[in-house]
């Protein structure tokens, strides 16, 4: 009852695969060494179009990663500044308390 009963397929025809006679070997020629493009060899077939769409995305590619090495090193320099501002403030908190205490 709950086992699934399939349909058997009624237009279902195994294949059968025939070998074919081997053919003699046939002799070549060595080829030529083939030349490896390199990648920069494409561009100069390119239209100038992709070309200078290719310039424009380098000088994109080259600005974002200047103004995120800008904004780390004026990260860098405003901590600079502010630790410093800071330990010379506690500085003289820390002398004023001093001075406070000898008095007594």
């Amino acid at each position: 009852m709950f086992k699934p009963q399939y349909p058997r397929p009624d237009t279902y025809v195994p294949a059968t695969i025939h070998p074919s006679p081997a053919s003699p070997p046939v002799e070549h020629s060595a080829p030529a060494p083939a030349t490896t493009p390199s990648a920069l060899a494409g561009l100069g077939r390119q239209s100038p179009g992709t070309l200078l769409a290719l310039a424009a995305g380098g000088v994109a590619g080259v600005l974002a990663l200047a103004s995120v090495a800008v904004s780390l090193l004026l990260a860098v320099a405003v901590t600079a500044v502010a630790l410093s501002v800071s330990s010379v403030v506690l500085l003289f908190l820390v002398r004023a308390l001093r001075q406070e205490f000898k008095g007594r």
